[in-house]
């Protein structure tokens, strides 16, 4: 093998290879296992989160496909419907400069298909190089005829079970975009603004407490002071209580509304009076519900001032009795040249209070980048309560668990407060609703026009019109787990594979996918026994990937790092240019081109994927966020080094040799006897690991044991075996025979983590270690063997590197070099000490570079030497002759004269009251932390100074 890790000589053939022998497919034996994959946007590119949740998956799908299971890991992806619809106007616009408009439904519809096609498959390429094991056989889109068929099946069955209706409701309107969107497309965004205080005059001559003939409303969105249609106050606000069921004269607008009782209304904020406009404001459309008040639209799709309101009543049937005049001079204004004219005819009228600075939240379209607008607009809804109610007992009563279990809460809290679900939009991609109307506006549901017409006995010559608007792309991605596998059809695959075992995901999308899903398949995937199934037992959710700063990575901050380049690398010039190609703002593509600069200034090495994916293991603790670390990146990318020599160094030591494949006596040593002790205790352990989700633990136990134990110890408790030509033949044979067993016990407990240099040793040792078969990953996983934990061996080991970590530690201190060999006295040994000592000469001799051992004798008095424990044993090096005195004194004065300067400078800093008081808590505690370890170093430096001197 190469003596160098080069993971690009090796990752895309053996990829290539295990998609082209169908690896991945289910085997068919065993019991199923299912991962389903979150289906990213066809539109995307892998981020970091996505390679951070499928190295989890597929880690824990290779892991049970070893394990003997009939492993399905579903692939697919999202039809993206606003995403995609943008990026091929866009591209429309920029190449043939059209509008969708300009080509119309049927022809803009083909556009976007020609583009998936041409642009689908990117991110499926990606998930490929970061070693996804998915079945690819199986690959599924949300757009595709069989999930189509899916979607439209539970249109229907919801409405015909009185779970889907159309209806008037607020809801989150882009105007730019021209459709409804969910919260979860809502950008939230901090910005100064004002605080409008405005007068609105008492009808009939009321007065307030206080004798104004006005009271007093604060807003932010003045422009939507059109459509008010009430007043509220707290019921139990003393300042108000009389005027409760009075009327207020809507400045501008003239309309008579009244004074309402709602707790919504906060008597220790601003007046303490809230204006009410129940269709441009969520929170006052419930009031609106609870005081019977009527709603009042008063703006276009475009966001513009209508030219005449429309009212209607609470449950959206037209209400005829409300003025809903808008004066002229508003008609046709846009929203924000609206809200200045209303403010300025206020302060005309001398109805403007005051206007204050005010921090206030606005949502905008992470999508458009416009602000969103709550509108009252026809819509399709899923009635959500009566499908919630089992969903939250299969998490109660614990057929579904969440990982961490602290996400529940989360879940709860929405799921028991849960409102009607906006399923439409008003695109042209997507899935489009089953729905047609009649020229009187009634409206048909069902699979395809004929079957409308069939069930409704309407004639041919009656015209029916489709519904334009398409399903919400979470619809149709809440059918996910089984919807994939074949259903509405009973297919074998669904009944095999459906309920699935493990959803992977992430805490920000539990309410409008996770809870949905679970909605969705338990009303209509049931059991043998009519039972709701569960779409799957355990979501685990993970956290979110931040950079080395801690901040959320981002295209604006230009902090984001793409997966692809850790592992393949990238120069710097190139990583600039990513980052920054598509910023609108000079200043702002500066300032990320010189972070970028500063903190890759030579651009990012490769790594290859097994090091990126044991990082990602590496900081997985479940529900945590992560601070992205590149120093543990390249720590990784030198264990997979560290690995490869491990497997050379097998190789050059047993290929040709004798290592037992065909019998013949075998002699283990201590050392062979500990490192099969070991790995069964480690296999244990990931195996615990595993079933708790715990990937972070498992990594870290198989890197301790690879690098700290098998590495670092046995490898070099075996050569003194193996080049020891007097040693018994059984005795190497046993040792050589131990050396391929464990290293390929070691590849398979590996493959899950790192598939690519675990194959790549695997395929040169298999033979060796007398294995058969093609491909690591179809190879058991290692179980643990009771049988071989020898205790004795441990204890006895752990004597052997104590001794030998007390020589080096000596020689670090006294700065002697490996080369020169020891005398070394023993001193206080017991009867297990000396045993130890006669079995495991030869490996102390050799290891510790030793010119002699011998027990100091009874009565003896041993020379000036310089000690170490190992237990209760002590080892000592007689220090005459090993060094130049006079030269290590000098040495060793000079450092510690360095470090008091330290100390003293350190002490300074801290003992400076401004220093003190103005720096950061954190700044503080580290020169603390520095002080104590130049305190420490100067005590070490001035006992080996004494020690010396007496010499």
């Amino acid at each position: 093998m190469e003596k160098t890790f080069k993971p690009h000589s090796i990752e895309r053939a053996r990829y290539q290879t295990w998609e082209e022998k169908g690896y991945f497919a289910p085997s068919g034996e065993g019991s199923p296992y299912t991962i389903m994959i979150p289906p990213p946007n066809v539109t995307g590119s892998l981020h970091m989160g996505h390679a951070f949740q499928h190295s989890i998956m597929d880690a824990m799908t290779r892991y049970q496909r070893m394990k003997g299971k009939n492993t399905l890991w579903q692939v697919g992806t999202d039809h993206a419907g606003i995403a995609t619809q943008m990026v091929v106007e866009r591209k429309l616009a920029a190449e043939e400069n059209k509008s969708r408009h300009d080509l119309g439904r049927e022809k803009f519809l083909e556009k976007v298909w020609e583009w998936k096609e041409q642009s689908g498959d990117h991110i499926t390429q990606q998930m490929r190089r970061l070693g996804n094991s998915v079945d690819w056989d199986s690959e599924r889109f949300t757009m595709d005829e069989g999930f189509y068929k899916a979607v439209q099946e539970v249109f229907v069955r919801l409405y015909e079970d009185n779970l889907i209706y159309r209806g008037k409701r607020l809801v989150n309107w882009d105007p730019k975009l021209h459709t409804a969107i969910s919260d979860l497309e809502v950008e939230n965004k901090d910005v100064k603004g004002h605080m409008w205080h405005l007068r609105y005059p008492l009808a009939d001559g009321e007065k307030t407490a206080e004798g104004k003939d006005y009271i007093v409303v604060a807003t932010t969105r003045p422009e939507t002071m059109l459509g008010d249609t009430g007043v509220a106050v707290n019921p139990e606000d003393p300042r108000y209580q009389a005027l409760i069921g009075k009327d207020i004269m809507l400045p501008l607008v003239n309309r008579r509304i009244p004074i309402v009782a709602d707790e919504h209304a906060d008597m220790e904020k601003g007046t303490g009076c809230v204006k009410i406009t129940p269709a441009h404001d969520f929170n006052d459309n419930e009031v609106g519900k609870r005081c019977g008040l009527p709603m009042i639209n008063v703006m276009t799709l475009n966001g513009d001032i209508c030219n005449q309101g429309q009212a209607f009543n609470m449950d959206g049937t037209p209400n005829t009795s409300v003025d809903t005049t808008i004066p002229e001079k508003y008609q046709g204004l846009e929203r924000f040249a609206a809200r200045k004219q209303i403010v300025a005819d206020f302060e005309a009228a001398g109805l403007l209070e005051e206007i204050k600075d005010h921090d206030l939240t606005v949502p905008y379209g992470d999508r458009s980048g416009v602000v969103i607008e709550p509108l009252l607009t026809d819509q399709w809804f899923v009635r959500a309560k009566p499908l919630a109610e089992p969903a939250l007992e299969a998490v109660e009563d614990g057929r579904i668990k969440f990982v961490p279990q602290q996400y529940e809460n989360m879940y709860y809290s929405w799921m028991r407060d849960i409102q009607d679900w906006c399923i439409s939009r008003q695109l042209w991609w997507g899935h489009r609703i089953p729905a047609w109307y009649d020229a009187e506006g009634n409206v048909y549901v069902g699979r395809n026009e004929e079957e409308v017409r069939a069930k409704h006995s309407l004639a041919e010559d009656i015209a029916l019109k489709q519904d334009n608007d398409v399903l919400d792309t979470w619809f149709s991605s809440a059918l996910w787990t089984f919807g994939t596998l074949g259903w509405p059809e009973a297919t074998e695959r669904l009944k095999t594979f459906h309920p699935t075992d493990v959803l992977v995901t992430g805490f920000d999308i539990i309410f409008f996918w996770v809870a949905r899903m679970i909605m969705m398949t338990m009303h209509f995937m049931k059991d043998e026994d009519g039972q709701p199934q569960v779409p799957f037992k355990h979501v685990y959710v993970t956290g979110l990937i931040r950079d080395e700063q801690g901040q959320k990575m981002s295209k604006s901050k230009g902090n984001v790092l793409d997966p692809l380049d850790m592992i393949d690398g990238i120069d710097l010039e190139s990583l600039v240019t990513k980052r920054t190609g598509n910023m609108m703002q000079p200043q702002m593509a500066a300032k990320i081109e010189k972070n970028t600069r500063k903190t890759f200034p030579e651009g990012i090495t490769a790594h290859g994927t097994d090091a990126l994916r044991y990082t990602l293991y590496s900081l997985a603790s479940t529900g945590r966020d992560i601070n992205w670390d590149m120093k543990r990146l390249e720590g990784y990318r030198n264990f997979c080094n560290k690995i490869l020599n491990a497997g050379n160094y097998v190789l050059m030591n047993t290929q040709g040799q004798d290592c037992g494949q065909n019998g013949g006596d075998i002699e283990l040593t201590l050392a062979d006897r500990w490192i099969l002790s070991k790995l069964q205790r480690t296999t244990a352990q990931i195996e615990k690991n595993m079933s708790e989700f715990r990937l972070d633990h498992a990594s870290q136990n198989l890197y301790d044991f690879i690098w700290n134990e098998y590495c670092a110890w046995y490898l070099e408790l075996s050569k003194p075996v193996i080049w020891d030509e007097s040693a018994p033949e059984a005795r190497k044979r046993g040792t050589r025979q131990t050396l391929v067993r464990v290293l390929e016990s070691i590849m398979r407990l590996a493959h899950p983590f790192m598939p690519y240099i675990t194959e790549e040793i695997w395929q040169n040792i298999k033979e060796l270690a007398g294995v058969e078969g093609e491909t690591l990953m179809l190879q058991a996983f290692p179980q643990a063997t009771q049988s071989q934990i020898d205790e004795q061996a441990e204890q006895d080991i752990e004597w052997l590197k104590g001794f030998i970590v007390g020589i080096r530690n000596i020689r670090g201190e006294l700065n002697i070099g490996p080369a020169k060999q020891l005398d070394v006295i023993l001193r206080n040994t017991s009867k297990d000490d000396q045993s130890r000592l006669e079995q495991n000469r030869t490996f102390l001799m050799s290891l510790a570079k030793l010119a002699s051992i011998r027990i100091l004798g009874e009565g003896e008095e041993a020379p000036m030497s310089t000690t170490q424990l190992v237990g209760e044993m002590e080892v000592l090096v007689p220090m005459a002759g090993l060094i130049d005195k006079d030269a290590e004194i000098k040495r060793l004065t000079k450092e510690v004269e360095k470090l008091a300067k330290e100390v003293l400078r350190f002490e300074g800093k801290l003992n400076n009251e401004r220093f003190i008081s103005k720096a950061p808590a954190n700044v503080v505690e580290k020169e603390k932390a520095k002080l104590e370890d130049a305190k420490s170093a100067k005590a070490t430096l001035e006992q080996q100074l004494e020690a010396i001197s007496a010499l």
